[in-house]
């Protein structure tokens, strides 16, 4: 089964991604192209395979946030080995970023790098439904530019999504849902390192990015928690940080009261306890070098 409308719901079953054979891509020109577009100019935008001891370690991480899972009766499931050097590929370390599951509508994101397309032949084994296929060639986003609130649904106009893209997710879900458009709000890629739903009527929101004069309307009626840069431990990584250090506002949800997070967010934590919110830490070594904390390297298959 998969239902998913929200991200806060009582988790059942889930994706949790893997790092085995991530790769760089080498040729493909729109990746290539952050070596002209990032900020990070210290070290070159990273090419081909990813070092074996960050896969080890990466690995290692991913298989205790599993166990922290199964231990809350949680269903984990795997994505299937791909060997993404044949194809110039990416990895299945995000699994958020590359299906859309809105209620039980599971939805071929049309994503920036088309290189990252084949990643969901590493999912089609948990696809028992059709898949919804974008028909606008002209239409790009992630998954993970969309944040889902039960009929409201927030998505992020950035370097991975643009307004076709939004216009067409409309047309497809239908009346059913709303797509709030958020433009100008953050130019990098995903939503999840700027918005992070806890449970209905709480969200945590990034300071830097987001403020009372920007504040997506949905969010009126609700509290806010709002943590900006100061507030944050910094995680360190290797080379390059495809993720910068806001990807520790980047969380899973297991209930609307329990919560997996980065285990050195102190202000976070602090502030989530206030509201009642269990924070279960649990480290991700490399989420700022492959890009993804604990809502990036999941995919949840089921919550009701």
């Amino acid at each position: 089964m998969i239902y998913s409308v929200n991200e806060w719901d009582q988790l059942k079953r889930i994706v949790v991604g893997s790092a085995t054979n991530a790769h760089w891509p080498v040729q493909c020109p729109i990746f290539r192209n952050q070596e002209k577009t990032t900020l990070w100019k210290e070290t070159p935008v990273p090419a081909g395979p990813v070092d074996e001891n960050i896969i080890l370690e990466a690995n290692k991480d991913l298989d205790n946030f599993s166990s922290i899972l199964k231990n809350y009766g949680v269903v984990v499931e795997r994505p299937t080995e791909l060997d993404f050097h044949l194809f110039d590929g990416m990895y299945n370390y995000c699994p958020r970023d590359r299906l859309l599951i809105v209620g039980d509508k599971v939805i071929d994101a049309p994503m920036l790098y088309p290189t990252r397309k084949k990643e969901i032949e590493a999912l089609n084994h948990l696809l028992d439904t059709e898949i919804i296929i974008c028909n606008d060639p002209e239409a790009t986003f992630d998954a993970a530019n969309i944040c889902r609130l039960g009929k409201d649904l927030l998505y992020l106009v950035s370097e991975s999504g643009n307004i076709k893209g939004a216009k067409w997710l409309q047309e497809t879900l239908g009346s059913k849902y709303t797509v709030h458009i958020l433009d100008n709000l953050y130019s990098g890629v995903h939503i999840d390192s700027t918005i992070s739903p806890v449970r209905e009527g709480l969200v945590v929101v990034n300071g830097d990015r987001i403020n009372s004069n920007n504040m997506p309307s949905v969010f009126k009626k609700w509290d806010v928690i709002s943590i900006s840069g100061k507030d944050l431990v910094a995680q360190p990584f290797i080379d390059y940080p495809y993720a910068s250090k806001y990807i520790a506002l980047n969380f899973l949800a297991i209930n609307p009261n329990t919560v997996v997070c980065d285990p050195f967010q102190t202000v976070l934590r602090n502030e989530l306890e206030k509201k009642n919110i269990e924070t279960i830490g649990c480290e991700l070594r490399h989420s700022r070098t492959l890009g993804g904390g604990h809502h990036c390297v999941t995919l949840d298959l089921e919550r009701n």
